[in-house]
């Protein structure tokens, strides 16, 4: 019987409550202790939404995943686990529950489709880091970007249709696709990533119909810190679309894959806000979560990236 691939879905990390924010912060700065008023503003967040669900989340991605191989190509051959950059399950405890399955090789998710090494080369660093310790020898791989993956267009064209199905006027509304803003200095050095947001986008709308005049693009989430983040921000766009007659917004991420503080706060209470004040009726595509397609989406990746580690 031949051993068991690993695949390990890696995502960012959160904290799940007011209560961990400042361990979380602490982990993202690699130490550190963070800025008191930015634990304040972060613990502020969580009490207006609750908590975050990015970790339950997450982990229900990992088994829905799991269930689709198992069922589509038989138990015993793939085992699939969950880690994160920051707070737990982290990468090198999933890592050693997969050594401990017996998996003889390790494919690594980044659960953001658009990839740059650059930008994510910590989940890359983890996962080696990781593997050395627990898995010695074996062969290990990171999946490059998935962005244009078919079966993930056809879950944001997806969301995008059935979002506006729910509006009155669903012609009349126009869209603005997001994406989690970040400083230019690190975007500077690999501005294919750029390309591979805006490659997404292309796709999406032309699966799901949509005029390229209807749509904009903007970026949200910017950082608590002094240096130049992209633009523009999602902000800076409500109030030209209610200047030119629209009544209503879609806002559609096209890089996050989970309900979590980002969403929950940043989009569905302060970007909510910013319409309103700007006049418009705010709505926002649900996002993928454990959706059957976008667990599809997963499983292709999990093929292909299988086809090109048995090929090196």
């Amino acid at each position: 019987m031949t051993q068991p691939a690993g695949i390990l879905l890696m995502t960012f990390g959160s904290a799940q409550n007011a209560e961990e924010v400042p361990a979380y912060l602490r982990s993202v700065r690699g130490g550190g202790d963070p800025d008191p008023a930015v634990v304040a503003e972060f613990q502020r967040r969580y009490e207006v939404v609750g908590w975050s669900p990015l970790v339950s989340i997450t982990l229900a991605q990992g088994d829905a995943l799991q269930r689709l191989l198992d069922t589509n190509e038989g138990p015993g051959r793939y085992v699939v686990a969950v880690g994160m950059l920051h707070l737990e399950p982290g990468i090198e405890a999933a890592v050693k529950a997969l050594s401990e399955r017996g998996v003889d090789r390790v494919t690594g998710i980044v659960l953001s489709p658009q990839y740059s090494p650059i930008i994510m080369g910590r989940y890359d660093r983890a996962l080696v880091a990781a593997c050395d310790l627990h898995l010695p020898g074996a062969p290990v791989r990171v999946a490059g970007p998935w962005h244009t993956v078919p079966s993930f267009v056809d879950e944001l064209a997806g969301r995008v249709t059935q979002a506006l199905a729910r509006l009155p006027n669903p012609s009349q509304v126009p869209l603005i696709f997001t994406a989690h803003s970040l400083p230019k200095a690190v975007v500077d050095r690999d501005r294919g990533y750029i390309d591979q947001l805006m490659e997404t986008i292309d796709a999406v709308a032309e699966r799901a119909g949509l005029a390229g005049e209807r749509w904009q693009f903007a970026y949200q989430s910017a950082g608590h810190t002094p240096e130049e983040w992209l633009k523009p921000d999602l902000k800076d766009l409500l109030p030209g679309i209610r200047d030119a007659g629209y009544d209503d917004v879609l806002v559609v991420p096209v890089q996050f894959l989970a309900d979590h503080l980002e969403i929950l706060y940043d989009i569905d209470v302060a970007a909510r806000q910013e319409a309103e004040d700007a006049g418009l009726h705010f709505h926002r595509i649900d996002l993928p979560n454990v959706s059957p397609k976008f667990i599809e989406a997963l499983a292709e990746i999990v093929h292909r990236e299988e086809r090109l580690l048995a090929s090196a």
